[in-house]
């Protein structure tokens, strides 16, 4: 079980399952979960009883994102922050099959993470938004450059610079959604997609997943470094310091 509250981790019959578990703030992340998260992840790569791993959230929300405290933080720190580089590191570096269950709210991280997922089921019900730029911020996660990959430019920039929000079927339709569902049948769906996983031969899996993702670990890593230094330079700028006047007057 991981040592934060907000993080309730089971592996089972190869399926290892990392729920975020803080209805009350829609599975805002704090510094704490991100770390949570990714000792799940690294502890999966190490784990020869998990064969896939599947993040799920709560009824209503995958994630709001990051936790206002912790934002406000990083805005006076005037960096994105270690456990979140870290997590977005442990992402990059996934040994094992990756499935998201998307149930409702996807804001922010929230739908950046699941470019880094081999397999995202959402019901019908799911909203995704990445509103960096309305913060005056850029995106993170390397999802500029795995975003346009997988969406194509214009869906990309919609998503990323536009702030647009996407539902369920749109994120089907560019590709980052292999499957909607009612939220009544999503995590029974997110786990047959996993027990099929799970089931097939470990060796060839592993060879033919490293095959897709081996040429592009290096890139995506640089990118998170690259995005978080445009981040941080972002938050010292006045436009960022207005927007989170303007974002706090709101709260």
């Amino acid at each position: 079980m991981s040592e934060c509250a907000w993080v309730k981790v089971e592996v089972m019959d190869g399926i290892r399952t990392i729920r975020l578990d803080r209805p009350e703030k829609k599975n805002a992340l704090t510094a704490d979960m991100y770390d949570a998260i990714a000792k799940g992840l690294r502890e999966a790569n190490l784990d020869d009883a998990t064969r896939v791993t599947v993040l799920l959230g709560v009824p209503g929300a995958f994630s709001a994102g990051n936790d206002i405290g912790d934002f406000v933080n990083m805005a006076q720190s005037g960096a994105l922050g270690e456990p979140i580089i870290a997590f977005l590191d442990t992402l990059a570096e996934c040994g094992k099959p990756l499935i998201a269950g998307v149930d409702g709210l996807a804001i922010g991280v929230g739908t950046t993470l699941l470019l880094h997922c081999d397999y995202v089921v959402a019901s019908d019900r799911s909203v995704f938004k990445t509103p960096f730029t309305d913060l005056a911020l850029v995106p993170e996660a390397a999802s500029t450059l795995l975003a346009p990959r997988i969406m194509g430019h214009a869906r990309a920039f919609e998503l990323l610079c536009m702030g647009e929000a996407f539902d369920a079927a749109a994120m089907e339709k560019a590709g980052v959604v292999n499957k909607v569902t009612s939220a009544e049948a999503l995590e029974q769906t997110a786990l047959q997609a996993a027990e099929k996983i799970a089931s097939k031969p470990v060796g060839a899996m592993k060879l033919s997943r490293d095959l897709m993702r081996q040429s592009h670990v290096a890139d995506v890593k640089a990118r998170i470094r690259e995005e978080a230094d445009c981040f941080a330079k972002q938050l010292k700028s006045s436009e960022a310091m207005a927007a989170f006047a303007s974002f706090l007057n709101r709260k």
